[in-house]
């Protein structure tokens, strides 16, 4: 089974399962990490999913919508790693695949 690694605000990791067309957002609330508010239900509507996805696997997810760039805009914390864990569905190329949530704000 193929795993994403996700790190918490408060550095702690976890392994959680991949499971091939959910997005990640979904695979991170299903593991229980409640760090990651996604107030919109993952609709790309509130930019509350952000995350840092691992340099090493920017070619491996698609890229960034405009809708998701705009989104994005208004995050204080965004960096050219930046993403809505929304936006990325889970894909077995995706395997080990390490995001961090970023900070609140």
């Amino acid at each position: 089974m193929s795993e994403i690694v996700v790190t918490t605000r408060t550095a702690e990791q976890h392994v959680v399962p991949g499971e091939s067309g959910v997005s990640v957002m979904r695979l991170i609330k299903d593991a229980g990490i409640d760090e990651l508010n996604a107030a919109c239900g993952g609709f790309c509507s509130c930019a509350t999913c952000h995350i840092y996805v691992d340099p090493d696997f920017t070619n491996v997810i698609p890229p960034i919508s405009s809708d998701e760039s705009d989104l994005l805009e208004g995050a204080a914390h965004r960096t050219e790693f930046s993403r809505l864990a929304c936006q990325i569905v889970f894909q077995p190329s995706m395997g080990g695949l390490r995001v961090v949530i970023a900070p609140e704000g």
